[in-house]
């Protein structure tokens, strides 16, 4: 705790040297909002959605991004739960979520989309603006929600080398918790994740001085019981040991406590979608699970064929498409239940 507050407040002090906005007091105009409420979703693909449901924008649309972005990820659902049931007001959602995002992404650089999707046939997908410009942050924001950290460690890093190394009868966590000269321990990943993630609220805070800010864990995608997992089974975790499992169930619990932390100290609401989805995880039968493993069911438009570092792939088993340990359709009705009441008490509490 104690080394959570001197991070705070080093970071805290270079950020506001930058942007002293951030302290100031509400301006005038925060006063002649519009009648709408305004909410911005920022986020990594476990907000975009990804493979759940249609592209959004649809394929072959000019403004398509690469964020691989999907209709019925929680951002959308809850919009659809929102206008049904407004909470006083009508709301509108600005959805800049993006597959592939760090922390940096949400407010400080500029981010380079890697969608396999539709992508365009020269270049590449052009750069897209951080999220907090892309989204139009202001004062008169009036909630964000914020699902992002993953992707620093990164979670599906760990995933591929742990699919690796267990299919060599070889451990993923020694290889990650005694890292080769000059290597990033676990240790060392989390506390830059809880630097970063500091530094990434302030600004969000400063964008949007009046906004309620809301951030959102990760779901409970591995099992608390490893040996629940069929090993060799592409559905499942592929060749992961149950050591490994264990291990990296270990590392995403102890990201969510940093999310949670930190987000405390701003006295924003955190929620907690990992709790409720223990017993969905990846190992599960296919009608009980609420991720997917990593290969599993998605829509036609997702790739069938997995990409793992150093260029390798293989084929997923036929009829399912590379999922990489994502949140399906339930998973992401299961969200969406939790952010929508954040957001209804969070209004309510403004």
């Amino acid at each position: 705790m104690r080394d959570l507050a001197r991070r705070l407040v080093a970071v805290l002090s270079v950020v506001c040297a930058a942007a002293p906005a951030v302290l100031s007091a509400p301006t005038a105009s925060a006063a002649s909002r519009a009648d709408a409420v305004r909410w911005a979703a920022l986020g990594d693909s476990y907000t975009a959605g990804v493979f759940v449901g249609e592209p959004s924008p649809a394929l072959g649309l000019a403004d398509r991004d690469g964020c691989d972005r999907t209709t019925d990820a929680y951002p959308g659902l809850v919009d659809r739960e929102l206008a049904e049931f407004p909470p006083g007001r009508a709301v509108e959602l600005t959805d800049v979520s993006c597959g592939g995002a760090e922390i940096r992404h949400v407010a400080r650089d500029a981010q380079q989309p890697g969608s396999p999707v539709d992508p365009p046939a020269r270049a590449g997908w052009p750069e897209v603006d951080p999220q907090v410009k892309r989204a139009g942050l202001d004062e008169e924001t009036d909630v964000v929600t914020i699902g992002v950290g993953g992707n620093d460690l990164p979670f599906g890093g760990l995933l591929a080398t742990c699919v690796q190394r267990g299919a060599a009868g070889q451990s993923c966590k020694d290889f990650y918790e005694n890292p080769a000269d000059g290597g990033e321990s676990i240790e060392d990943e989390l506390s830059r994740i809880q630097d970063d993630y500091i530094g990434m609220l302030v600004e969000v805070h400063s964008a949007a001085p009046n906004a309620k800010v809301i951030t959102v864990g990760y779901p409970a995608v591995l099992p608390d019981d490893a040996d629940d997992c069929a090993t060799g089974d592409l559905t499942e975790l592929a060749t992961i040991t149950p050591d490994d499992v264990d291990w990296l169930r270990g590392v995403l619990e102890r990201l969510n406590g940093t999310v949670r932390q930190v987000s405390g100290f701003f006295g924003d609401r955190y929620v907690d979608v990992h709790s409720s989805s223990t017993g969905h995880d990846a190992c599960r039968p296919a009608d009980e699970k609420w991720v997917e493993g990593i290969c599993g069911d998605a829509g036609e438009f997702w790739p069938a064929e997995l990409t793992l570092p150093g260029g390798l792939s293989a084929p997923c088993p036929e009829g399912t498409r590379a999922t990489i340990v994502h949140p399906n359709a339930r998973g992401h009705a299961n969200t969406a239940a939790h952010v929508e009441r954040a957001i209804r008490i969070a209004l309510l509490e403004s």
